[in-house]
């Protein structure tokens, strides 16, 4: 019984003289996957992620806000621990994220209308959605029915 390539499986590999032999990178290139909408995976992903809207607060949370963030002034060598809540845009695309960010302040720069962390962090002023702290709780004192 002779098999289909017994009269040339052992004759040895050709090796051409007229052309170089091509590397092994090259050679395996072509037979990778083509894509041929390069960056559509990327669109895609990108288009189907999803953002939130900024809210627009009302003129009552703008002055308790306000409020929140002068007495967090008030008591910066407290060194308070706080709950800062804020709007963050998205670079690429319309709506963003809220991020809470919690630590003390290091300081309120009215100029530049940031509250910085000891943390380093820099909240946009006009981006807070809400302050949230013991430091604004009321104590209210209790009385003793006997």
């Amino acid at each position: 019984m002779t098999k289909s390539y017994d009269d040339i499986i052992h004759l040895p590999h050709h090796v051409s003289v007229t052309r170089p032999q091509m590397a092994a990178i090259d050679r395996a290139a072509q037979f990778s996957p083509f894509a041929a909408l390069t960056g559509y995976d990327a669109a895609v992903k990108e288009t189907a992620r999803l953002t939130d809207e900024r809210v627009e607060l009302d003129e009552y949370m703008k002055d308790a806000l306000s409020n929140k963030l002068q007495i967090t002034a008030d008591r910066l060598k407290e060194h308070p621990e706080i709950a800062i809540t804020y709007f963050q845009p998205d670079e690429k695309k319309e709506g963003g994220s809220y991020i809470t960010s919690m630590g003390a302040v290091k300081k309120i720069d009215k100029y530049e209308r940031v509250v910085v962390m000891t943390d380093g962090t820099m909240i946009p002023i006009d981006e807070i959605i809400s302050i949230e702290g013991e430091i604004f709780e009321t104590k209210v004192p209790h009385s003793c029915d006997e």
